[in-house]
């Protein structure tokens, strides 16, 4: 272990030990994330608590804390914070458990366990103030977007886009990012997905990971969470979600009657075709400029949701095919095949 990460786990494994003033206990990691903040779980007392590692030059904790103040206050699930040391970047949290939704969901709980995730959602649009956070405006847009041409063609597929495959890529952009911004704002976890979601007892879902949160689309954590990375549905179930959560905002007065279902389909498939069009250059990029190889896995479905939702809409067809013509015969979850 690098002096660095040794000297880090001494010190979080002491200030743990005189938090809750047990010298003898230990940590096991918990789970990590694509960032470099990191979770350890403690047994003390009889009750399991969660440390979270959120190094402040590296990942400053108080965003993580001013969110999750703002969820709780509108009544959702985030874990409870009993100690705080932002010197040093240690937390420690209520343990929600390892119920991950990605782990629990199945065709029979799909509908009970989306349902609550989708009125958890509701809440979060409707009643946590946003208007002062950092804006999914223009620049967000296309910067997350420019990272699939960087990462996925040129760097892993060797490609570099001639000036005609440029304006196609281009116009598919403009179509996804003129979307996005055609729809009314509200708070947007970012990341509401299977592996930030939580069965608990009490209040599901349990919400972890929202410290990205920003004022955007309000179909995007929808598309996080029933086009997710990491478990796909059929299509038609996914639309029958997508349609149940259209009616919530329409009697929440978030959305109006002239937004129909095809309309709010719209929203939802180009909205998620961003984020999965950002994933497909971000999972490349987490390997080859992070050395976080664990996600290349995931690549395919998420290939799989761009080509699908692409190919359905005329004016993204040449994108579609631009795509597939690069990618076709390659082996997506390996470096250099």
């Amino acid at each position: 272990m690098p002096s660095s990460a040794h000297d880090r786990a001494t010190a979080r494994l002491a200030w743990t030990r005189r938090t809750l003033g047990d010298p003898a206990l230990t940590l096991e990691s918990a789970s990590s994330d694509a960032s470099f903040r990191s979770y350890w779980r403690t047994m003390h007392a009889g009750q399991s608590w969660i440390v979270m590692d959120s190094p402040p030059e590296r990942e400053d904790p108080r965003p993580w804390l001013a969110i999750g103040e703002r969820l709780a206050k509108a009544g959702l699930h985030v874990p409870k914070v009993a100690e705080q040391d932002l010197q040093q970047g240690f937390l420690l949290i209520e343990d929600l458990g390892s119920r991950l939704y990605l782990t629990e969901l199945n065709a029979e709980n799909a509908d009970k366990l989306y349902g609550d995730a989708m009125d958890a959602l509701l809440a979060m649009q409707t009643r946590v103030a946003c208007e002062d956070l950092p804006p999914f405006d223009h620049i967000v847009l296309v910067n997350g977007l420019e990272v699939m041409p960087k990462w996925f063609l040129e760097r892993h597929l060797g490609h570099t886009p001639s000036c005609e495959e440029w304006d196609v890529l281009e116009a598919a952009f403009d179509v996804i990012i003129r979307n996005a911004l055609a729809q009314p704002r509200c708070f947007v976890h970012r990341d509401y997905h299977s592996r930030n979601l939580l069965v608990v007892d009490e209040n599901n879902p349990g919400i972890i990971d929202f410290q990205g949160a920003l004022h955007g689309p309000v179909t995007y954590d929808l598309a996080s969470l029933l086009r997710d990375a990491y478990v796909a549905w059929p299509r038609a179930r996914v639309e029958g979600w997508v349609e149940s959560y259209r009616q919530r905002l329409r009697h929440a007065g978030v959305i109006g009657d002239d937004i129909d279902a095809a309309h709010f389909l719209r929203w939802f498939d180009l909205t998620g075709l961003h984020r999965h069009v950002r994933v497909l250059g971000q999972f490349y990029r987490l390997w080859y400029r992070d050395g976080k190889p664990g996600y290349l896995a995931d690549v395919p479905q998420v290939y799989r949701y761009v080509i699908e939702v692409a190919r359905s809409y005329p004016e993204l067809a040449d994108f579609a095919a631009l795509l597939e013509r690069h990618a076709q015969g390659r082996d997506l979850t390996k470096v250099g095949a």
